[in-house]
């Protein structure tokens, strides 16, 4: 018998390296945040997360039981990668409704809204091509692009959002794949886009040739003030524009159920994508939800929490002026889940975010959000997971860690 002696041991060879695009990837200052704010009394400001006491579980319990009660063979069987028939006929009825004709085939259902971003990003984009977003963005769109190598430009614009003059500017000198956007009340700024500058983008894509993502996970939770309709909905839009929609914020995010509606040519690169990403999303989670549609009235529940997420901005509204210095600026948003802030001169809300945390209180600093020079005074509130009794209580932290 041959005993290896282990001083003579071969010295193992160095593993591959890692994807460059992995290896310069950036980790969510979000998800990074959140790990810090799980301790008891913790009242955290920093994660986008809806209510979950408002969640509808025994409806949402009930559509799960009946589902699996009555079609257990189907619900737990693979699917086709375009989603569950019904699921897609009842989002695309619910489209419709809202001012843009949809039929189901127009629709490819998403592991949540996030997947289809990634699934976008690997149909369209090479190595180097440039990517248009807002400034400041949601920050996992800022992910998902740069995992896919591409070149990520901001749009300036203003407190009603991107600038399309700028933008046609910039269209013209980087000749940009997509535009990517979250024109209603938007993450992380809570602004919204007027119609007269959707429409403007709309014209600024159909002249120059350009994509345009219109994300809009938060519209249906609008607090007051008239609905503004999509992007895709403009003449000029209608060939270029893909919209993605989530049942996150207005179902529940644990269900993980997104969609997107897009042009056939592009659609269909995105079904294949998804075949390598994950074949399909999962059937019971898509059966369910269809359940509850046909059910419940999702949108009562809609208006119930949009009528609770109203009373907690208003309770936020009315903390901060005394939570923040002197010279703070901050956004009044009509609806959705973020309150956007900017402090005076050189503060750096970065730094100031660990004095804030010693108070059992967080927030999101604004630096991640940019994807060009940051703005290092921002920050982020969200008002939607407290109780206004709560968001009282973490604003007074707020402003001792501030002033500390």
């Amino acid at each position: 018998m041959t005993v290896t002696d282990p001083v003579s041991a071969p010295i193992a060879a160095p593993l591959p390296p890692l994807a460059a695009r992995a290896a310069s990837a950036k980790g969510s200052a979000v998800r990074d945040i959140l790990a810090v704010t799980t301790r008891p009394g913790m009242i955290n400001f920093a994660g986008g997360l809806p209510a979950p006491e408002l969640f509808d579980a025994e409806g949402i319990a009930a559509a799960y039981r009946d589902v699996l009660a009555e079609t257990p063979g189907r619900a737990l069987q693979y699917s086709t990668t375009e989603g569950e028939p019904a699921l897609r006929t009842a989002l695309a009825q619910r489209t419709s409704a809202r001012g843009l004709p949809t039929s189901a085939d127009d629709l490819l259902v998403t592991t949540g809204s996030q997947q289809a971003l990634s699934l976008l990003a690997t149909a369209l984009l090479e190595p180097g091509d440039a990517v248009l977003v807002e400034s400041p963005c949601y920050l996992a769109a800022l992910q998902a692009f740069s995992l896919a190598g591409a070149r990520v430009v901001a749009v300036p614009g203003d407190d009603d959002g991107l600038d399309p003059d700028a933008l046609d500017a910039l269209v013209r000198r980087e000749r940009p794949k997509l535009l990517y956007t979250v024109p209603t009340f938007q993450n992380p700024t809570g602004r919204t886009l007027p119609g007269a500058r959707r429409a403007a983008v709309a014209r600024v894509a159909a002249r120059r040739g350009l994509w345009i993502v219109e994300d809009d996970p938060y519209g249906e939770l609008r607090f007051e003030g008239e609905r503004v309709p999509w992007i895709a909905s403009y003449d000029g839009a209608g060939d270029r524009t893909v919209l993605l929609g989530s049942f996150s914020k207005v179902m529940a995010p644990g269900m993980r159920l997104g969609w997107l509606r897009a042009p056939a040519v592009l659609r269909r690169a995105c079904v294949v994508a998804k075949q390598a990403a994950d074949l399909h999303t999962p059937t019971v989670n898509q059966l369910a939800a269809a359940r509850y549609l046909a059910d419940r009235d999702l949108d009562a529940h809609v208006a119930r929490v949009a009528d609770a997420y109203r009373e907690r901005r208003d309770a936020m509204l009315a903390g901060i002026t005394d939570a923040l210095p002197d010279g703070s600026t901050w956004t009044r948003p009509a609806g959705g889940m973020f309150l956007w802030a900017r402090l005076p001169g050189s503060c750096d809300t970065t730094d100031l975010l660990r004095r804030v945390v010693e108070q059992d209180v967080a927030y999101v600093p604004g630096a991640p959000f940019h994807a060009g020079p940051p703005d290092r005074a921002t920050l982020r509130l969200c008002f939607v997971t407290q109780t206004p009794e709560e968001i009282g209580e973490g604003l007074r932290r707020l402003g001792r860690g501030l002033r500390s």
